[in-house]
């Protein structure tokens, strides 16, 4: 009778420590928001002309770390803001929304410094890829709708600068 006693206990502790680590795993581990630093100030002007279209405060992503996070587990940005990805060499690139928690414009700019194509509404935590379609060296990610908003086109050329 002891024997079935204790086992009877051994087991209710088993099944109390199992169900104890399942509910353990259940919790999210909280990631730490990051938020804008201003870098420089990037401008768009209208298509074969040097009419502004609009300017942006920039953060530039040009490490390995910065291009693969992105704008990863952020809140949002204000829409005067946006982030330049700077490539080392001009290629097709592809992006995607992992951990990327608000819709984005994603502007594919050439070597030349003009609007090659764009991925506009991208959206949040999608991780499928969104390619540039052709070579490119640059990528501005701003809020999305802007692209529309603003009336940007392919063909349209960028200019920026550092603080």
């Amino acid at each position: 009778m002891k024997t079935t006693h204790t086992n009877s206990i051994f087991i209710m502790v088993v099944a109390l420590l199992l169900f104890s680590c399942k509910e353990a795993s259940k919790n999210t581990i909280a990631t730490q928001s990051i938020n804008f630093t201003y870098e420089g100030d990037l401008t768009i002007f209208l298509n074969a002309s040097n009419t502004v279209k609009t300017n942006f405060n920039i953060e530039f992503a040009e490490t390995d770390y910065e291009t693969q996070t992105g704008l990863m587990y952020r809140k949002g940005m204000d829409a005067n803001q946006g982030m330049l990805f700077i490539f080392p060499d001009e290629r097709i690139h592809s992006f995607y929304m992992k951990n990327t928690e608000f819709p984005l414009d994603i502007i594919y700019i050439k070597e030349d410094l003009k609007i090659a194509s764009f991925q506009e509404n991208a959206q949040p935590l999608n991780e499928a890829g969104l390619s540039s379609q052709v070579p490119i060296k640059y990528v501005l990610e701003v809020n999305g709708g802007l692209t529309q908003e603003l009336g940007l086109s392919v063909g349209d050329s960028i200019s920026f600068s550092r603080k």
